[in-house]
């Protein structure tokens, strides 16, 4: 079992860099392939970018390439998210997930543990 916690959202304008972090418990982070997904209202939920668990490989939704970055430092048992020229459509709950299996999925159903969530909000 591991516990996710996200942290780091906020309102950023248009343009702007905002970096989410998602800090896990437990001492078997790095066997975990972990995810950033996000929900706006009335949308599903969708994936923004995975991480393999040395952090050797990456993959990311094609809406954020060349603007959002995926990190990990097992040493800390953290994720990070870094998010660049933000755009209002980025708008959504962000959400860190941990993987069991060995594959960079971004498919949700592939995700065994969920964090609460953070708030990002990118104003025009």
């Amino acid at each position: 079992q591991v516990q996710l916690v996200e942290s780091g959202g906020g309102l950023v304008q248009a343009g702007g860099s905002l970096r989410v972090s998602c800090a896990a418990s437990g001492r078997t982070f790095g066997s975990y392939v972990m995810g950033w997904f996000r929900q706006a209202p009335g949308k599903e939920r969708e994936s923004v970018a995975a991480i393999s668990r040395l952090g050797w490989s990456t993959n990311y939704a094609d809406s954020v390439k060349g603007r959002f970055t995926i990190s990990r430092d097992n040493a800390k048992s953290t994720v990070y998210l870094q998010m660049n020229s933000l755009k209002p459509e980025d708008t959504a709950v962000y959400y860190c997930a941990a993987s069991r299996g060995a594959v960079v999925t971004t498919r949700l159903v592939e995700y065994d543990y969920w964090g609460q969530g953070t708030q990002v909000t990118v104003s025009s």
